[in-house]
């Protein structure tokens, strides 16, 4: 079973943390000093925040699968709509390993299907920060993924 995927950029991690697990009723899964993350059941979502140099509000949407044919099926979809930007092995982001497909709808809504198979010490890979940086800086500070068409 999927779960659905909500990640934003926020101004105050702590702030926000409290918020949300007030609105949730749940502590978060996760939390680092730029990041956390709640796994939520009802309603059945991966819900994740993190303070980076990046524009407050919405970073992406996406699909959190539960298995690599349930990620598959998802990025079977999305080639077939023409709409993969970026697939990725074993990418290191938001302190995961995982599998992507990265994609845009038509309004330039960036969308990450994924599944992760893994923990990770830090946000990006430290091989991966750098490039990572520059790209980011390249999209107004965007998460992870590529650069959105706009």
């Amino acid at each position: 079973m999927k779960r659905f995927h909500v990640h934003l950029n926020v101004e105050h991690i702590g702030k926000n943390v409290a918020f949300y697990t007030q609105l949730f009723g749940a502590e978060p899964k996760v939390v680092k000093p730029d990041y956390a993350k709640w796994m939520l059941d009802d309603p059945r979502v991966n819900f994740a925040i993190s303070s980076r140099p990046a524009a407050l509000g919405l970073d992406h949407l996406g699909l959190q699968a539960e298995n690599p044919d349930e990620l598959r099926e998802i990025g079977d979809r999305l080639e077939a709509a023409d709409a993969v930007a970026l697939a990725e092995q074993d990418a290191n982001c938001c302190y995961a390993r995982s599998d992507k497909f990265w994609a845009e709808d038509p309004q330039g809504t960036r969308w990450e299907s994924f599944h992760t198979h893994g923990d990770a010490t830090t946000y990006y890979a430290p091989h991966e920060a750098a490039a990572k940086s520059a790209e980011k800086a390249a999209r107004g500070g965007a998460c992870c993924g590529p650069t959105a068409a706009h």
